[in-house]
């Protein structure tokens, strides 16, 4: 059996190095393909970093509390009867050759975007190349970055494009009602800005929404729906996270709140609440994100539903949801149409694409088929 290496992987465009904040798994465990080895924090969120191998853990190089590049030696994989010998020999051989890959040439790969369109500043960032090209829309105070471990691997396979809505992330914060109309609107002038005549759209959350809303006003740009953790599909939402996110300032009044986005509340950083604080501080957001609140969860209730049209509005749909999620309820997912297909992973939260990342990418790129 080959022997295997486990390295820091690169979550996301700005992510150059990681901390390991412990092993799950001991020397001389078996893993499998899929397990999570080790915890690794980043300047955005902690995760797991997934085994990719099948075989035995042999060794652990990284220790606890060790700052490493991406593509640094984590831990080896092998099978149990390969002497140790050879692993030294591999392990000492990787370590002489590595290079971190910032080191290389400089070269940071592709960066966010920005142009007018509709007449405001909309921000994406395009990976891949080929295929029937997928749109990612992120959820209420979120922005292209809720998919940082999602859309590199969804890109491996087509051309794959993440934007901020008008009012978040770096996309221009004045909206006029902040409806899922005026919303949907602005995905499907970005679609005529960008060349894409047709695309599959993946909504997370009031993501979701809006990716049903452009389907419904545009149904021939849309050559499928990917519906993951997503507004609009019954009445519940948490009143109290919409309201404690949408008026919270500080770190102290927002964390609260951001660690009901994940079954795991220690997947919050510091960084990632510190990035938070300075959108909402930035000015137009509260305004936004008021108008978008009112306009779509007023009184704690979701004011559009599709779950009714859910089987009408595109030729496939996919809803992902995890079992713990704290702000809609994974029970919507349940009693949809026998044409829609339904996911539900357990013990996982409403940003069910980062806590199961593979999972989710595995998924949806099924899903989508080759």
């Amino acid at each position: 059996m080959p022997i295997h290496m486990i390295t820091m992987p690169k979550w996301g465009l700005s992510m150059e190095q990681g901390q390991v904040n412990g092993w799950l798994k001991s020397v001389g465990d078996k893993v499998a393909k899929g397990d999570e080895v080790l915890d690794v924090e980043t300047d955005k969120i902690s995760s797991g970093v997934e085994c990719a191998f099948i075989g035995t853990l042999r060794r652990q190089v990284a220790q606890e509390g060790e700052t490493l590049p991406v593509g640094a030696l984590l831990g080896v994989v092998a099978d149990a009867e390969t002497p140790d010998s050879e692993i030294d020999a591999a392990v000492d051989a990787f370590q002489r050759d590595f290079v971190p890959l910032a080191a290389v040439d400089g070269d940071t790969g592709p960066q966010p975007e920005k142009a007018q369109i509709g007449g405001r500043t909309i921000r994406w960032l395009k990976l891949g190349e080929g295929g029937t090209p997928v749109v990612l829309i992120h959820g209420f105070g979120g922005d292209l970055n809720n998919w940082l471990f999602n859309h590199a691997d969804l890109a491996a396979h087509r051309t794959v494009w993440a934007l901020d809505l008008p009012g978040h992330g770096e996309s221009a914060k004045a909206v006029e009602t902040g409806s899922a109309d005026e919303l949907a609107d602005s995905v499907i002038a970005f679609l005529d800005d960008r060349g894409i005549e047709r695309a599959h759209l993946v909504g997370h959350s009031m993501g979701a929404l809006i990716a049903m809303t452009v389907a419904e006003r545009a149904p021939q740009r849309v050559a499928s729906l990917a519906l993951i953790a997503g507004a609009g599909l019954g009445d519940d939402i948490n009143r109290e996270y919409i309201e404690g996110f949408t008026a919270g300032t500080s770190r102290n009044t927002l964390k609260p709140h951001l660690t009901k986005l994940f079954a795991d509340g220690s997947l919050v950083t510091r960084q990632l609440v510190e990035d938070i604080v300075r959108y909402k501080r930035l000015e137009g957001v509260s305004d936004a994100l008021q108008k978008i609140a009112a306009s779509a969860f007023e009184g704690g209730v979701q004011r559009r539903q599709y779950r009714d049209r859910l089987e009408t509005l595109a030729p496939r749909t996919l809803v992902i949801w995890g079992t713990e999620d704290q702000i809609v309820p994974a029970r919507h997912a349940e009693g949809l149409p026998s044409n829609v297909r339904v996911h539900v992973i357990e013990g996982k939260g409403h940003m069910v694409q980062m806590e199961a990342a593979s999972e989710v990418n595995r998924l949806l790129n099924e899903f989508f088929g080759q």
